[in-house]
């Protein structure tokens, strides 16, 4: 346990020791202010709610994420220091363990830097202040999610870009996976049983209810076994190019 918290410590502060960091904060709360306040017609709907300002999140997430995941262990491939960290005194599930904690911990921290926003609309009106924080809650646990996918594929190869796409092809699949588009596909041919399963893994379906401000037990299991899930397959493909 220490050694994963030194290594976790190692990775937060390897986030700061270059501009990559800051200028990742700052372009996702231009973003967020933009699209909250422009985009997501803020002032027009004349409601005091959030409910714009995350509607964004999951498509933010969709390219933001992936940018901090490729680094993850595609970096440490090329470079050749995974070699290093795998002579050291800890697990390879430890390490996936240790360097994803550490880029969720930096997600959740540009996150929560958007408070000023949550300010400003209890300063305009009274909102519902327990379903936007539902909803903060149910945008970490999604983040959460992006980084375990784009975790695991950085493992795959030693490419940055590539590790970039795949993830952010990936995790659009499972956007997309509750549109009556994707559902189509499979509702012809395929038991009703099958559709309400791919319908089941879309982070849209799941992130909508807890934004509502409802804690769904079977919300919390999703994401908790998707993030375990592909956390576990990490572990697996590094394991697997140790041994190769």
């Amino acid at each position: 346990m220490n050694m994963t918290k030194a290594l976790i410590k190692r990775e937060l502060m390897s986030y700061f020791a270059t501009p990559v960091a800051y200028v990742f904060i700052v372009i996702f709360l231009i973003l967020m202010g933009t699209f909250t306040f422009y985009l997501g017609g803020f002032y027009e709907r004349g409601q005091a709610d959030l409910s714009g300002f995350f509607n964004y999140h999951p498509w933010l997430y969709l390219f933001l994420v992936p940018a901090i995941s490729m680094r993850l262990w595609a970096e440490e491939r090329k470079s050749g220091s995974i070699e290093l960290l795998m002579t050291l005194p800890i697990t390879p599930w430890q390490c996936v363990l240790g360097k994803y904690l550490a880029a969720w911990a930096f997600t959740v921290l540009a996150l929560v830097l958007t408070f000023p926003i949550w300010i400003t609309v209890n300063y305009l009106g009274d909102p519902d202040n327990g379903a936007i924080l539902a909803a903060y809650f149910g945008s970490a646990l999604m983040a959460g999610g992006f980084l375990a996918i784009g975790s695991c594929l950085s493992a795959v190869t030693r490419n940055q870009v590539i590790a970039f796409v795949i993830t952010i092809v990936v995790c659009f699949g499972f956007l997309l996976a509750g549109f009556p588009l994707v559902l189509d596909m499979f509702s012809g041919w395929a038991p009703q049983a099958v559709v309400d399963g791919i319908a089941s893994l879309s982070f849209l379906s799941h992130f909508a209810s807890i934004k509502k401000g409802v804690i769904d037990f079977r919300d919390l299991v999703y994401f908790s076994l998707l993030i375990g899930a592909f956390l576990y397959a990490n572990t697996i493909v590094l394991t697997w190019k140790k041994a190769d």
